[in-house]
């Protein structure tokens, strides 16, 4: 069973994979969210990593963008397993998530809870739709 951690190796960090990302990944968006996803190949690591934004025109505070980035790390590692488990049964697979937050102000926790969800699931039927 997949533990609800959300550890460093998940997290997308590196420049060249984030700028393959924004490069050559698809995007979608489902307010507040704008979603950019990309199936690379996988070097080791995890099968999904992910990348949280939060624009600082939107929110001049830091302390607002990081309660933001924090409701969203919360919110995915408590319902990462969606993705997760379809994603582990690929070993050459890796699927890469940038996720940018573009509402002006602050969204409960629920209701980001709701819509990460439903990006979550989107993800896997546009998965399965191109390995048709």
């Amino acid at each position: 069973m997949l533990r609800n951690t959300f550890k460093k190796a998940e997290r997308l960090n590196s420049k060249l994979l984030i700028s393959k990302l924004f490069t050559n990944g698809s995007s979608f968006f489902l307010h507040p969210f704008n979603v950019t996803f990309l199936e690379t190949e996988r070097n080791g690591g995890p099968p999904v990593q992910i990348m949280i934004s939060v624009s600082k025109r939107n929110f001049a505070s830091s302390v607002s963008r990081n309660q933001i980035k924090r409701l969203i790390r919360e919110t995915y590692r408590k319902n990462k397993y969606i993705v997760w488990d379809d994603f582990k049964d690929k070993p050459q697979t890796q699927l890469l998530i940038g996720i940018v937050y573009l509402a002006k102000t602050i969204e409960t926790y629920s209701e980001i809870e709701r819509k990460l969800i439903l990006i979550l699931h989107r993800l896997i039927d546009k998965d399965e739709a191109s390995n048709r």
